[in-house]
């Protein structure tokens, strides 16, 4: 039986497309936000980039993180 424990946070972003041109080459390497149930979250810049458009990122995210701390999902939800 698998009793793996997972931490699931929501959080939204809003980086324009000129902000994420930082992340894209290298010069910000982490993605610092705070959940809506105000918790400190970083992660690597990597997992946002599938997420970008010509407007650049916006939405409400859902990150899960493994009980090591490992990001284990990062996901767009829709806003209800």
């Amino acid at each position: 039986m698998n009793n793996r424990q997972f931490r699931t946070h929501i959080f939204e972003l809003d980086i324009s497309q000129e902000q994420f041109l930082h992340y894209y080459k290298g010069n910000v390497s982490q993605v610092l936000v705070t959940s809506l149930d105000n918790i400190k979250i970083q992660f690597p810049a990597q997992f946002i980039q599938k997420f970008v458009t010509h407007n650049g990122i916006k939405g409400r995210f859902r990150i899960i993180f493994d009980e090591n701390n490992k990001l284990v999902s990062l996901n767009r939800v829709n806003i209800e």
